[in-house]
Parts: C-alpha cells; structure tokens; sequence
C-alpha cells in the first residue's frame, strides 16, 4: 500500500476560525476526515502533518524520506513565500513526487503571496479549489 504525507503549515489548524471569506467555514477537523475518506476509496495509507514552526516542517520531511514516503503533498502556508529551508529540504528528495496546495487562489491576493520559493521544487502546484484540492492532489500524486 503506497504511503503519502500531507503537510499543512501555519495557521492551517485555524480553518474554520480565520478568515472565513478566503478559507471557508469547514474546519481543519473537516479536512481530516476528508483526507480519510479520500485515503481509504484510493487505497492508500496517509499521515497528516501539521505545525506552526519551520523546523519542525523540515524534520518532518526528512523523517518522511527515510520511511520512504511515497509522496508528499505540502501547503507550507505562509512559509510559501520565503522559507528557503522548506524549499531546500522539498528539493532534496528529488525522487518523492510533491505536490503544493493552497485552499485560495494565492495569484488573486496581495502581490506577497504570488511568489512560491517552494512550487518550483515540487512536481504541481494545485491553488484556488478550496479544501478539495487536497483530494485532487491525492489523485494526482498516484501518477507521478
């Protein structure tokens, strides 16, 4: 059974809570059960990580290569858009498919957030589909 990693940054645990006009209203409990449900019909183990802190991120992605992670779907949150250690820790697993999500349109919000140091060290990047582009990475991930 191939094993995947979800990623989730900063703030992320606050779905539900912040900014409900560019996040929605489901909460990150929401997307947790969502992500289970999607494992389970895709046959397919998932961990779902998730911190406020960079280092914590990129220790997680180096665990992540050596249990042979069959790929990572990351929303570095905020970290996107400066977080060269995320990027150099991503870019050191050339063999792991990865894939960047982000719930909202990140091209159509301040000039900051169109910028990914990330995105281009990763296979895809999935922007604007709301929590649902979580599952289309998921399904997307499996083909790379």
């Amino acid at each position: 059974m191939k094993k995947l990693l979800v990623i989730n940054g900063p703030n992320i645990n606050f779905l539900g809570i912040r900014e409900k006009g560019i996040y929605g209203n489901q909460n990150y409990d929401s997307l947790l059960l969502m992500i289970k449900e999607k494992a389970e019909e895709l046959e397919v183990m998932v961990e779902v990580f998730q911190d406020n802190s960079e280092g914590a991120i990129i220790d997680r992605l180096q665990r992540a290569y050596y249990e042979q992670v069959e790929g990572i779907i990351i929303n570095p949150g905020a970290y996107t858009h400066y977080s060269y250690a995320i990027r150099d820790a991503l870019a050191s697993m050339e063999d792991i498919p990865k894939i960047e999500v982000h719930i909202s349109n990140v091209h159509k919000r301040e000039e900051f957030r169109h910028v990914s140091v990330t995105a281009p060290v990763c296979n895809a990047q999935i922007v604007g589909l709301g929590l649902k582009g979580y599952l289309y990475a998921m399904e997307a991930i499996l083909t790379l």
